[in-house]
């Protein structure tokens, strides 16, 4: 079995989501006690979260690739960022390292492809939704993308940092998330994307009439495929 490194704390939440879902994946695979091998790094998300607001995605993109290297050293074979956003500093971590790094928005387009559709709704933080390093890597690989409109992100983006990356979940919230993606749904999406990986946390347990694509799981299903490979 090779080594996870798990780069994570953007926020915490998610990442103990991560860790639990990887270990249970192993043992359904392997049987027996088995669990998977990780090392991880699990960052001061207060520091992520001010370089984002400053929109210092060089300096955000540095640490974090020091970070990564630091996994590497503790013996990953290969790195899982345990976050939508800080995606966006995706190649800065793959220059400064010399093992696979999955990326979650190629893991999430395998999945999409399986279930033969091309048009999808994404939820996410405002920069997620409105940026290109994202929803440019979908189309690139053929997905076209829905985004809610501009009131509906700001509401999306509050909840994911004002309550779920606290831990917080509120019923007021969950259903202002349950008409947003009826609404994307309406406007022609045939699946859903929680582009945050907090967001199966609100909803995760909702049945909409359409795929969902949980990039939580869906990341820690192709960490585990690596490892067990």
């Amino acid at each position: 079995m090779k080594t996870i490194g798990l780069l994570g704390g953007m926020s915490w939440e998610s990442t103990s989501l991560y860790y639990q879902q990887m270990n249970q994946l192993v043992q359904r695979r392997l049987g027996g006690l088995h669990s998977a091998q990780i090392v991880m790094v699990s960052v001061d998300f207060a520091q992520i979260s001010q370089w984002q607001q400053q929109g210092d995605w060089q300096q955000a993109g540095q640490y974090l690739a020091e970070q990564a290297q630091y996994l590497q050293r503790a013996g990953a074979d290969c790195i899982i960022l345990c976050t939508n956003t800080m995606h966006k500093v995706a190649d800065e971590i793959v220059a400064a390292i010399d093992i696979p790094f999955i990326h979650i928005a190629d893991a999430t387009a395998q999945v999409i492809h399986k279930q033969e559709i091309s048009k999808v709704g994404l939820l996410g933080t405002a920069f997620t939704m409105q940026q290109d390093f994202y929803t440019g890597r979908l189309k690139q690989q053929g997905i076209e993308v829905m985004v809610p409109d501009l009131a509906a992100q700001e509401i999306v983006h509050q909840v994911i940092f004002n309550e779920l990356c606290k831990g917080q979940i509120r019923a007021e919230s969950k259903q202002q998330y349950i008409e947003i993606v009826e609404s994307l749904i309406r406007d022609g999406a045939q699946g859903i994307i929680f582009g945050c990986t907090e967001i199966c946390m609100l909803i995760g347990d909702v049945q909409f009439s359409v795929p969902i694509f949980d990039t939580t799981t869906t990341h820690a299903q192709a960490a585990v495929e690596f490892a067990l490979a």
